[in-house]
């Protein structure tokens, strides 16, 4: 599937906007934020720089993000759910948040909980090839 600019800048950021509900970053979370960062072949520099200032930055805009395509918002609600997972439970804000992306981007909420329910059978064995973000393509 390709991917704009702009979805995967946003697909990047969602992502950390979703890390930062809890307002704690886990190892785990920030090792799935590397990886992400890696598939979108950002500087390991600045995915570092902006994991560890995601918490103190104010001036960050919190709205769920609107994708181009609503299967590239689907691909990143089961990466945001895989990386809510990734410390061992969902914090009530990280669930809110991301289904408020399935409102933004006017998801169906049966294929929501569809999704939840299978992704959490799977999330204990995640690993970096079971990403979303790996079958996108830039534009």
């Amino acid at each position: 599937m390709k991917i704009t600019l702009m979805d995967r800048s946003l697909y990047f950021k969602g992502l950390l906007l979703l890390i930062r509900k809890d307002r704690l970053i886990h190892n785990a979370e920030r090792d799935l934020m590397m990886r992400v960062g890696k598939i979108f072949e950002y500087e390991t520099h600045f995915c570092e720089d902006t994991i560890r200032d995601v918490l103190v930055n104010k001036y960050i805009d919190d709205s769920p993000p609107r994708f181009s395509d609503p299967e590239i918002a689907k691909c990143f609600i089961r990466d945001g759910i895989r990386l809510s997972l990734s410390d061992g439970f969902v914090d009530e804000k990280e669930s809110a948040w991301i289904k408020a992306v399935v409102e933004r981007n006017e998801l169906d909420k049966t294929w929501f909980s569809n999704a939840l329910e299978t992704v959490s059978k799977r999330s204990s064995e995640t690993t970096e090839y079971d990403l979303e973000a790996l079958c996108l393509e830039w534009v």
